[in-house]
């Protein structure tokens, strides 16, 4: 199985804010989906509570982002695209985190509070 956007269209990176998505053009297709409108604050939570698991591993927020959704049994690859080749640096060690049974469940429980995303928060 291979997962698609795992870096939530780069929410998940660390470059969004709310200051940033309220000066996207309006023909920005983001402008007006609902991740980056009615779901942004609880995408942002997320991201904000990636940042510790991230510096724990001495990776990136996206790294993290991307380990997690690598983790779940049967996933063997993520299409996570770039805008720009300088973005692929902020992601291409992800392969390499090996997020712990703690990580995992913290991941989880931010992602539970935030109310980000649908579906199962753990694999």
């Amino acid at each position: 199985m291979i997962v698609y956007s795992p870096l939530q269209s780069g929410l998940l990176t660390g470059a969004f804010s709310a200051e940033r998505v309220a000066n996207l053009p309006a023909d920005d297709w983001r402008a007006a989906h609902d991740d980056f409108t009615t779901g942004l604050a609880a995408n942002l939570q997320l991201a904000d509570a990636l940042r510790p698991i991230a510096e724990r591993h001495g990776s990136t927020l996206a790294e993290v982002a991307i380990a997690w959704a690598l983790a779940w049994p049967g996933v063997t690859g993520a299409i996570v695209g770039a805008r720009k080749p300088e973005q692929v640096g902020g992601w291409i060690g992800a392969g390499a985190v090996r997020l712990t049974p703690a990580d995992l469940e913290e991941v989880a429980a931010a992602i539970t509070a935030s109310g980000a995303g649908t579906g199962a928060a753990r694999p």
